[in-house]
C-alpha cells in the first residue's frame, strides 16, 4: 500500500530548450511550448546532499526524487570498491555499483536490475487517478514494472517484443492488474511504436521513457548511492546503454551535485559507454558523426540488432541529438564510446563471477569488457578512481532461491498492428474491456 500521497512541492520542472520551469503534475514529459525537442529536468529546493536514514531503499535520496509518494520494499544500489577484479584490471580504485540481487552485499533489487530503481521512482511520482500505465521494455524495465505494479497493485499494460517474454519473469506473479502485449516478429523500436500509440487512447498514461524524470532521477540514485559509499564522485563512469536513460541520469546527478555549496569547479566524471559490437548506434554517430537511425535501412538495422548479445541495448533511436540528450552529455563530460563483442562479453561475465563471486547480466559484461579494453589503450588511467554500474547481476542465484512466474501475454498481436494507427482504438478497447472484469484495488 503506498504512503500517503502528497502533493509535490520540493521541486520542479526546467526545459532543457526554453529554460522555462513550471510545477509538475506526475505526468509531465515535455514542454508545451512550440520549439525543438528536449527534455524536461528537475530542480530540487534542497541544495545539499542529505540521504534520508529514515526511509528505506532509493527513497533514501527522496529529497533528490520526483515524487509523491513512497513505496513500501524498495532496494537501491549497493556500492563497494573491488579488490581482485581491479587488480586484474590494473586499476588502483575500481567501485561496483551492484544493481540486483546480492543480499551479503546489500543488493536487494529483486528483479536482478537497475529498471527497478526507475519503475520506484515512477509510480511514485504518478497520480493515483492516472489511469493505466503503458510501459514499453525489450526486458528489463518490463519485468521491474510487472513485479512492483503487481506488488502494489497498480494498473500497467507492458508492451514487448515476444522475444522477450521468456526473460519476463518476476517473483510477484502478475495478477489482473499487469497486463502484457507481445508483440510478434518484432524489435525494440515495434514495441515503442505500439505503445506510444496506444498510451494516446483514453484511459491510458504514458510511461514516457527516457523523457520521464521520474525514470531518470531514480537511475541517478546510482550516483548518489556511490557517492555516499566513496566520499566523492568517480573521475570516470562506466555503463552499456540502449537509450542512455542511465547515462544522462548519472550526469544530471553530478550536475546537481556540482551545485553544492564548496562544489561548483568539482569535475564530471567522464561518461564511458559501451554497446554491443554488431548494433551501436550511439557509437557510430559520436565516433563518426553519422546518425544511423537516419541513415541506415529499417531492415539493415533490425537485422544488427537481431545480432546482439545483450538485446536489452539495441535501442534504434536513442535520445542523441535533442537538447540534454547523449550527445550534449557526452560533450559535457569529455566522454566516450566503446563497443565489445560477445566474446569479449562473456569472458567479462566469467570473470566477474569468478573474481567477485555473482553471475553478471550479458549488458553488464558489455560494458566490463569497454572498460577492460579502455584500460588497455590508455584512456582511462590505472589509477583513476572508476565506477562501474553493473546494471543487472544475481539472477541465476536468484531463480536457484525463489520461484520466480513467468507472465503469459494478455494479447500476442502482429507486428504490422504497431504501424497501423487504425487498430489501435480496437486493442485499447479490449485492454480496458479485460481491465473492466478486474477492477483496481488502491
Amino acid at each position: 500500500m503506498h504512503h500517503a500521497e502528497r502533493r509535490p512541492s520540493h521541486y520542479r520542472l526546467r526545459c532543457t530548450v526554453c529554460g522555462q520551469r513550471r510545477p509538475d503534475d506526475g505526468l509531465a514529459l515535455g514542454c508545451p511550448e512550440p520549439h525543438a525537442p528536449g527534455l524536461l529536468r528537475t530542480e530540487y529546493q534542497a541544495t545539499a546532499f542529505t540521504p534520508d536514514p529514515a526511509f528505506q531503499g532509493v527513497y533514501r535520496y527522496h529529497s533528490w526524487l520526483p515524487v509523491r509518494r513512497t513505496l513500501p520494499d524498495t532496494g537501491r544500489t549497493a556500492v563497494y570498491r573491488s579488490r581482485r577484479l581491479a587488480a586484474s584490471l590494473g586499476l588502483t580504485e575500481l567501485w561496483i555499483a551492484f544493481n540486483g540481487y546480492w543480499p551479503e552485499r546489500g543488493g536487494e533489487l529483486t528483479t536482478g536490475s537497475f529498471k527497478e530503481l526507475e519503475a520506484a521512482t515512477v509510480l511514485g511520482r504518478i497520480p493515483q487517478d492516472a489511469g493505466t500505465l503503458v510501459v514499453t521494455s525489450a526486458g528489463n524495465t518490463a519485468t521491474a514494472f510487472a513485479e512492483l505494479c503487481a506488488r502494489h497493485r497498480v494498473p500497467v499494460v507492458i508492451v514487448v517484443p515476444a522475444g522477450a517474454l521468456p526473460r519476463l519473469r518476476t517473483r510477484t506473479p502478475g495478477g489482473e492488474l499487469v497486463q502484457v502485449v507481445a508483440v510478434e516478429d518484432a524489435d525494440y523500436a515495434d514495441a515503442i511504436a505500439l505503445g506510444d500509440a496506444l498510451a494516446q487512447q483514453p484511459g491510458f498514461t504514458p510511461e514516457g521513457g527516457t523523457r520521464n524524470v521520474g525514470r531518470r532521477d531514480g537511475l541517478a540514485t546510482v550516483l548518489l548511492a556511490a557517492v555516499e559509499a566513496m566520499g566523492t564522485a568517480p573521475d570516470h563512469y562506466v555503463q552499456a546503454i540502449g537509450s542512455g536513460a542511465g547515462a544522462l541520469a548519472v550526469h544530471e546527478a553530478a550536475l546537481r551535485l556540482r551545485c553544492r555549496p564548496g562544489h561548483d569547479t568539482d569535475p564530471l566524471p567522464r561518461l564511458l559507454l559501451a554497446q554491443n559490437a554488431c548494433y551501436a548506434p550511439v557509437h557510430q554517430a559520436w565516433q563518426t558523426g553519422e546518425r544511423p537511425w537516419l541513415t541506415d535501412g529499417e531492415q539493415d538495422q533490425r537485422a544488427a540488432a537481431e545480432r546482439a548479445f545483450a538485446p536489452e541495448l539495441t535501442n534504434r533511436r536513442p535520445p542523441y541529438d535533442l537538447s540534454g540528450g547523449l550527445h550534449e552529455v557526452l560533450t559535457e563530460s569529455a566522454g566516450h564510446v566503446r563497443i565489445a563483442d560477445a566474446a569479449a562479453a562473456r569472458a567479462a561475465m566469467d570473470a566477474f563471477r569468478e573474481l567477485e563471486g555473482i553471475d553478471i547480466e550479458p549488458a553488464a559484461g558489455i560494458a566490463l569488457a569497454a572498460l577492460r579494453d579502455a584500460v588497455r589503450d590508455g584512456e582511462v588511467a590505472a589509477d583513476a578512481r572508476v565506477l562501474l554500474n553493473i546494471t543487472g547481476g544475481g539472477r541465476a542465484r536468484l531463480a536457484l532461491e525463489h520461484e520466480l512466474t513467468g507472465h503469459q501475454p494478455t494479447m500476442l498481436v502482429p507486428r504490422e498492428t504497431a504501424h497501423r494507427p487504425g487498430e489501435i482504438a480496437e486493442l485499447a478497447a479490449r485492454l480496458a474491456d479485460t481491465r473492466e472484469l478486474h477492477p483496481a484495488v488502491v
